[in-house]
C-alpha cells in the first residue's frame, strides 16, 4: 500500500489566509544613498522638529510609513531613535539623511523574507557605510570618518541587530506547512481526502471544527491508542498516519528548538566579539 501526496503547499499568513511562497532574499547591492529618501528640505523640517510626537509625524510622511499598528509604531520608534542618535553625535544634514536611508534599506533587507539572513544584512550595512566613508566617485563618497563608522556600527549592534529576530517576527509573515494527500491502492468506496496540518493531526475535508475550549480526541488520549470503530477500510491507515505525523512533528519541534538555541548562542557570541573589537579600536 502506498501513499501518494496530492499537494504540498507552503503559504504565508498574516492578516489574510492566502496561498503563497516563501520569498528568497534579493541580491543586496550597496550604493550611495545621499538624499535618496530624505531630501534637503525634509532635513530642514526634521531639524526644526523637537517634540517626539511631531518628529514621528514628520518621519511618517517623509519615509512613507503607511503600515497598520503595531508595526507602524515599532518602525517609527526605530527612525526616531536614529534621528536622536544623529543629534547626539552632532551629525550634519547629509550624514543624518544617509543614516536614515541606511537604516531603512537594512530593515527592508531584513523583512523582505522570513528566512534568516542576518549575516547578509550585517554585510550589507557594512558595505553601505563603506560607500559613504571612502571618496571614490561615483561609487562612494567621503561622508563619515572612521570614528563615525565605528560609532554607527556600535549603535546598530546594540539596537537593531541585538533585536534582529524580534523585527523579523513582527514584520515578516508567519510560515505554515499545509499538506494534503490521497491514498492509492485503497477501495473506491467512501473516498476521503485527508489533510494533515502542521500539528500532525489529520482531518477530513468539510469536517466541522471542534467547539471552542474543547480538545480534539487525539489530544485528550494520554494512554494507549483507542481502537477506531470507523467501518471505513481507511481507518487503520488513518490511525497509522496520524501517529507517525505526531511523532515526526515532535521530533522536528525538538530539532528546531535546538537549532534556535544554537543560533541564539552564536549570535550573542558574534555580537560580543564585534563589540570587543570596536572598543579595542578606540
Amino acid at each position: 500500500m502506498q501513499i501518494s501526496f496530492k499537494s504540498i503547499n507552503l503559504y504565508l499568513t498574516r492578516e489574510m489566509n492566502l496561498a503563497g511562497k516563501i520569498k528568497e532574499p534579493d541580491p543586496l547591492n550597496p550604493k550611495v544613498l545621499l538624499w535618496a529618501d530624505v531630501s534637503y528640505s525634509d532635513m530642514e523640517e526634521i531639524e526644526n522638529t523637537k517634540a517626539i510626537p511631531e518628529l514621528e509625524r514628520t518621519l511618517c510622511c517623509v519615509l512613507g510609513v503607511n503600515i497598520p499598528e503595531p508595526r507602524r509604531r515599532v518602525l517609527l520608534e526605530l527612525y526616531v531613535h536614529t534621528v536622536l542618535f544623529c543629534r547626539e553625535s552632532n551629525f550634519n544634514r547629509e550624514q543624518t539623511s544617509v543614516l536614515l536611508s541606511i537604516v531603512k534599506s537594512m530593515h527592508q533587507a531584513n523583512t523582505e523574507t522570513p528566512l534568516n539572513n542576518m549575516g547578509h544584512c550585517y554585510a550589507y550595512c557594512s558595505e553601505l557605510l563603506l560607500c559613504h566613508s571612502v571618496r571614490r566617485p561615483p561609487f562612494s563618497i567621503s561622508l563619515f570618518s572612521s570614528e563615525d563608522v565605528t560609532q554607527i556600527l556600535k549603535y546598530l549592534l546594540n539596537t537593531y541587530f541585538r533585536h534582529y529576530n524580534l523585527y523579523k517576527y513582527i514584520f515578516t509573515p508567519q510560515v505554515r506547512l499545509d499538506m494534503s494527500f490521497s491514498y492509492s491502492g485503497m477501495p473506491d468506496e467512501d473516498p476521503v481526502t485527508e489533510t494533515v496540518s502542521s500539528d500532525g493531526y489529520g482531518k477530513k475535508e468539510n469536517e466541522p471544527e471542534t467547539a471552542e475550549g474543547e480538545q480534539p480526541i487525539e489530544a485528550m488520549n494520554t494512554g494507549p491508542e483507542v481502537a477506531n470503530t470507523d467501518p471505513s477500510p481507511k481507518s487503520e491507515l488513518r490511525t497509522i498516519i496520524q501517529q507517525e505525523m505526531r511523532e515526526e512533528m515532535i521530533h522536528m519541534s525538538r530539532q528546531l528548538e535546538q537549532r534556535l538555541k544554537e543560533s541564539a548562542d552564536r549570535l550573542n557570541s558574534a555580537l560580543t566579539s564585534l563589540e570587543t573589537n570596536l572598543q579595542g579600536k578606540k
